[in-house]
């Protein structure tokens, strides 16, 4: 299954798009030619490059590239040319640059990483947790960050069991959580809390974290009661799962007289006092 999600890594202080495909790590191409060359034209450089590595007889590395959904800055997904770590070795060294060797060595050591997670799936949420501690967040929202993956994942397995197969229909369903859950999409979540690349969750208070969790884990609980069949049938479901927590949300908000959803960014104190 291809992950939903598309992370950011940092090479030498240039983001690279990637994304779980195939169980092992995709890097958008575009990207990876800007931080070898730091051209202002990486597509055009790109397209001349893969003419050239045809004409010379590595029609392969074109038959091995995909085009995967990856996020763009203006926060929508658009098909983007990528490759795995192997193919991209092929690609890098076909780059007259002198980053090409650290680069290298940043795609095997990111690949490497992937595998242990695999062997060792505790590995990815340590590195998860390290990484938000390093950000300044407290361990509280850890905690919960990291429960919320969990549910996440159990959920998007269940989808996958169920019969959902293509990227956009998991995130039509996530969608559909979150507007029963929120009344808003989670592109709209986003825009009122002013993100781009950011990923909505990191940015979520406590009590948006907990009713994001209950209406996955109660679409996960229908799903498994039910079993839904293909994207038509878990629509619905997942409907009915952010509903449930979207009432809980409602009666919380006429208790307190305060509303959830924040339009703030979650920053912990001291990320704020730089502000």
């Amino acid at each position: 299954m291809t992950g939903e999600i598309t992370k950011i890594a940092i090479f030498r202080q240039k983001e690279i798009r990637k994304i779980i495909h195939k169980n092992e790590w995709w890097f958008s191409i575009i990207d990876i030619i800007e931080a070898l060359t730091r051209t202002d034209r990486p597509r055009k450089y790109w397209s001349d490059l893969k003419k050239k590595l045809v004409n010379e007889g590595y029609s392969e590395v074109s038959e091995k590239i995909g085009q995967l959904k990856l996020e763009a800055p203006d926060g929508k997904k658009y098909l983007t040319d990528c490759a795995n770590t192997e193919t991209m070795f092929r690609i890098v060294q076909s780059v007259p640059s002198p980053k090409t060797e650290p680069l290298k060595r940043w795609l095997a050591r990111v690949g490497f990483e992937r595998i242990q997670e695999i062997e060792d799936p505790e590995l990815a949420q340590k590195r998860a947790r390290a990484l938000y501690k390093a950000k300044g967040y407290p361990d509280e929202w850890i905690e919960r960050r990291m429960r919320g993956i969990a549910i996440r994942e159990e959920l998007t397995n269940q989808w996958q069991k169920h019969g959902v197969e293509k990227p956009k229909e998991y995130e039509i369903l996530t969608a559909e959580i979150s507007k029963a859950t929120f009344g808003v999409t989670p592109t709209e979540y986003k825009k009122l809390k002013r993100l781009k690349r950011e990923n909505l969750r990191d940015h979520m208070n406590d009590l948006e974290l907990l009713f994001s969790q209950l209406g996955e884990a109660a679409t996960t609980e229908i799903t498994k009661t039910e079993h839904p069949k293909g994207f038509d049938e878990n629509k619905p479901v997942s409907r009915r799962g952010g509903k449930i927590a979207g009432d809980a949300r409602r009666k919380l908000e006429i208790e307190t007289g305060r509303k959830v959803i924040s339009q703030l960014n979650y920053l912990p104190e001291e990320q704020k006092k730089l502000k």
